[in-house]
């Protein structure tokens, strides 16, 4: 395993020096779930929730936090974004007895360092609003699975993650 980059000789948190790192298209690909009631899923579907559309506005909220990343995550580096891309999957799941929204974020850039943190932080805003929008008919949503399912570019390469599902979501 290699070294942790944000930390110095010392031991101290540092942000990493990308100057010399030459410049490639980046690409990350992040997905999570929220799962909730299924007449929650229902609402969200029909369109009837009481703040509006509820898809629309998390989709929002998600480019919203990709582009806010650096300002939320002490040592993230403010990046110029080429893209970002929000899609969302609604599950039945009548086995458990709940339904689920799933997220996938995709973030671009050409720079030198990667958008992982933007994708996973654009899952994790969509998600949370998501709940926000829909606590007041279901206040036992459950975010799970958020992870990083895809990175592309860099000096390291592709990663693709072993856990994550053929669906390309979670």
């Amino acid at each position: 395993m290699s070294t942790l980059t944000h930390f110095d000789d010392q031991g101290q948190a540092h942000m990493v020096d990308v100057a010399a790192k030459v410049a490639s298209h980046r690409i990350g690909i992040a997905g999570g779930r929220i799962d909730m009631l299924p007449d929650t899923l229902a609402i969200i579907e029909a369109g009837t929730a009481k703040k509006g559309d509820v898809l629309g506005i998390a989709r929002i909220a998600g480019i919203m936090a990709a582009k806010k990343t650096s300002e939320l995550i002490p040592l993230c580096h403010p990046l110029a974004l080429t893209r970002v891309a929000i899609e969302f999957k609604v599950t039945h799941t009548s086995e458990t007895g709940t339904s689920s929204v799933l997220c996938k974020a995709t973030v671009e850039t050409v720079g030198p360092t990667g958008v992982e943190m933007e994708a996973l932080t654009a899952v994790s805003a969509a998600l949370l609003t998501i709940y926000d929008m829909c606590k007041a008919v279901d206040r036992g949503m459950v975010m799970t699975d958020i992870k990083l399912l895809e990175k592309h570019g860099g000096k390291s390469g592709s990663f693709i993650n072993p856990t994550a599902s053929p669906h390309g979501n979670t």
